[in-house]
């Protein structure tokens, strides 16, 4: 049940933010095992005054940058979240294009308890 946010300067085009949207879900079926359909993602565009990147940690980002934030249930494992990370790097440098440089992500892990997907009802509880 992941819920992604992606924040990435304003100007690309649909078929690319499309193609973003695509990627990291691919990359949660595959390393995750998220069932089909479980697609919570949303895209913000920033103007570039409100999105900024350093190169901390020796690594030279470019104004193709995308912070990537996935909140899952806290049950999933490092090497699961590793072989997540290094599938979103590769897909987004198939499509659209990004490269690895640019692909920030970030696992944020949260109970079960936590969620409610609709119905007023905590599913996983």
């Amino acid at each position: 049940m992941p819920l992604l946010h992606i924040s990435m300067r304003a100007g690309k085009p649909e078929s690319y933010r499309q193609a973003i949207l695509d990627s990291l879900y691919r990359a949660m079926r595959e390393t995750l095992k998220v069932p089909e359909g479980d697609e919570f993602m949303t895209i913000s565009e920033l103007a570039p005054a409100n999105f900024r990147c350093g190169n901390a940690y020796g690594v030279a980002r470019s104004d193709d940058a995308v912070l990537i934030q996935i909140t899952v249930f806290a049950s999933r494992t490092a090497e699961q979240k590793k072989s997540l990370y290094r599938r979103i790097a590769d897909l987004l440098g198939e499509s659209p294009g990004i490269r690895p440089e640019d692909v920030f992500v970030n696992v944020l892990d949260a109970p079960k308890e936590n969620w409610s997907v609709g119905n007023g009802e905590a599913q996983f509880a």
